[in-house]
């Protein structure tokens, strides 16, 4: 059985052979991340091998490019790693000169000017916890407060209970977005948003086929959560900075509450952040890390991502397989207990949503195998996918990077075809696509959804129940 949820596998050279990357897409990977937060030299290559595994595999693979947004973060240290032992004293300063034990580069100075005496500094994602004791001309002096402290190169900052407001891209991502959109990448991840100004401003950088993403990683995005994911095409929930930002025991119930909340908006959402973790270093994971996948996809996560684990990891391809029998396991039990799990979803007047949650009902019947869906701008396909309908969705796409970018979605199979230039014609690209499904027999329904005229966009109107073979 396939699985319905999605998996992001981030590009790192743990990953970057052909042999590998046609492995991990073999074990489930859905779509590859390209972080723009580190060195992205060779990129193009990558993406290239990456395309080529697409052709020979015959499965559409997203490419996300990942912005860095505003994320504070440390400068460039001597040979990259340097140890800080606790309760030994660190200067944080702008200066241009590489770090080391006793002084590193904080490089936003009027940051660096606010900061007070007594203001906590969190370092590499919380792992270490620095104390202001004083504050000097363009400096700042602090205490490490955590055992086996090791500083590395980059690594990103927090200030708890310091706010600082952005509400425009930096000039490194508008930038990456240029990159980005060269590269052929399908998704744009916006980081470090606090409202829905960046998308907006996103949006007129980058064409009607790339969508957005927009990652929800503090207590500012989550004030302005509703506006957010109406402006934004999915959300992805990072824990691990929107952790260090609410506190670790708020966040399990913020991801269920986002996850309910972009169903009903029928967005889809990633949940993402130290999934397996241990599996960078183990080639198990922990029964917790296990459970911590199989919630997500209870709650009803479109996708779920891995970051370290793919990137660096010794073992990418074993945390890819755990992750994907995880989904299956789970996936399973739901469909067991369909009537638990059936989405609620606010169609808000919008008579393009209204019909297609019109076949919603007919998705669960389960003589209806297959939901194909003509999509020119991957709307419909996302509408459909939000239902989670028992069929499978198909979506049929002339534009190749609408089918990249719906194969993100859950229980999504996109196909790059013609578009239909009339009723007949849509029925004979259906037919001979049913063909080639296996899972599809005669005598099986299956429906089909399309926009009235072909070649419109946005324009979902027409609804048809198709026995195959009659």
């Amino acid at each position: 059985m396939e699985k319905k949820a999605k998996i992001i596998a981030t590009l790192g050279p743990a990953i970057f052979s052909e042999m590998k990357l046609k492995k991990l897409v073999d074990l489930g990977v859905d779509a590859f991340r390209v972080n723009f937060s580190h060195n992205t030299t060779g990129i193009k290559k990558i993406i290239h091998r990456i395309r080529k595994v697409e052709r020979i595999k015959g499965k559409k693979l997203s490419l996300i490019a990942d912005l860095q947004g505003v994320k504070l973060r440390i400068g460039k240290i001597q040979h990259d790693t340097q140890e800080i032992k606790f309760n030994q004293k660190l200067i944080f300063d702008s200066k241009k000169e590489v770090g080391n034990h006793k002084r590193i580069i904080f490089p936003y100075p009027k940051i660096l000017n606010k900061i007070k005496k007594g203001n906590k500094i969190l370092i590499d994602d919380g792992k270490y916890l620095f104390t202001v004791i004083k504050k000097m001309k363009n400096s700042i002096i602090t205490k490490c407060k955590s055992h086996n402290c090791i500083l590395k190169s980059n690594k990103s900052v927090h200030i708890p209970n310091f706010d600082i407001v952005f509400n425009k891209l930096t000039s490194k991502d508008k930038k990456d977005i240029k990159t980005a959109v060269n590269l052929g990448c399908n998704w744009i991840a916006l980081s470090y948003l606090q409202n829905e100004k960046l998308i907006l401003e996103a949006r007129k950088l980058i064409k009607k086929d790339i969508g957005i993403i927009s990652k929800i990683e503090n207590k500012h995005a989550l004030k302005n959560i509703t506006k957010i994911i109406k402006a934004t095409d999915s959300i992805m929930i990072a824990r691990g900075d929107l952790a260090i930002d609410i506190g670790h025991s708020e966040v399990p119930k913020v991801q269920l509450s986002l996850i309910k909340k972009c169903s009903q908006l029928s967005k889809s959402v990633i949940v993402a952040t130290q999934m397996l973790e241990s599996m960078i270093e183990n080639n198990t994971a922990t029964r917790a890390e296990i459970n911590d996948i199989a919630t997500a996809i209870f709650q009803g996560a479109d996708t779920v991502m891995l970051s370290a684990e793919a990137a660096i990891g010794k073992f990418p391809t074993q945390a890819v397989s755990t992750m994907t029998q995880t989904i299956l396991s789970t996936e399973k039990y739901k469909r067991e207990h369909i009537e638990d799990f059936k989405n609620s979803i606010i169609s808000n007047k919008d008579p393009v949503k209204s019909i297609l949650l019109s076949v919603k009902d007919i998705a669960y019947n389960p003589y209806v195998k297959a939901i194909i869906v003509f999509s020119n701008s991957g709307k419909s396909a996302k509408l459909v996918s939000a239902m989670r309908p028992a069929a499978k969705v198909v979506t049929i796409s002339p534009n190749i990077n609408v089918c990249r970018q719906v194969s993100l979605l859950w229980g999504v199979q996109s196909i790059n075809s013609r578009d239909a230039n009339g009723w007949k014609d849509m029925m004979s690209i259906s037919k001979e696509i049913i063909k080639k499904l296996k899972f599809v027999k005669k005598g099986d329904f299956v429906v089909i959804t399309a926009g009235l005229p072909f070649g419109k966009a946005g324009m979902t109107n027409m609804v048809r129940l198709y026995k195959v073979g009659s």
